[in-house]
């Protein structure tokens, strides 16, 4: 399927500034991949304090990103007959491979492992010019919010 802009990003995603780290869905397959992409700038706030004189990217920000992608490809693959809210459960074997900086341009890729009612599973990866940035297995669990 093709991909999402930010505002249909917002409708599926809680998140906001300054902690909404998707910025577009490049295409995703329901119920099994996605890839999406993260602009990095030395305006996020994260780099007055990660580092003053070298900005480095954070790893945990680099995960969330990447769970908030594997977020998305679990609301649009969810049932449209309620309302979801996304928890993030668990990282196993993340690696940073490296850095990530300003005007760098993050693509993720997640792509199912193993689905179970609502939680999910996703082998994920982030790339800057292809170059691998950081790998992890994430999961996330759908929770139905109100009556539906």
């Amino acid at each position: 399927m093709s991909g999402l802009d930010i505002d249909a990003i917002m409708r599926h995603l809680p998140h906001r500034y300054p902690l909404l780290l998707v910025d577009r869905v490049l295409d995703f397959e329901k119920g099994e991949s996605i890839r999406a992409l993260k602009n990095v700038s030395v305006n996020e706030p994260q780099f007055t304090g990660h580092f003053p004189q070298t900005p480095i990217m954070p790893g945990v920000l680099i995960i969330e990103a990447m769970a908030q992608a594997g977020g998305i490809l679990a609301f649009m693959s969810a049932p449209k007959d309620q309302e979801y809210l996304v928890y993030f459960t668990g990282i196993d074997q993340a690696r940073f491979r490296r850095p990530v900086r300003p005007g760098d341009q993050l693509i993720f890729t997640l792509s199912k492992l193993q689905r179970r009612g609502n939680m999910w599973k996703f082998k994920g990866e982030a790339r800057v010019d292809g170059e691998l940035a950081c790998s992890a297995t994430l999961m996330a669990t759908l929770m139905p919010q109100g009556d539906g």
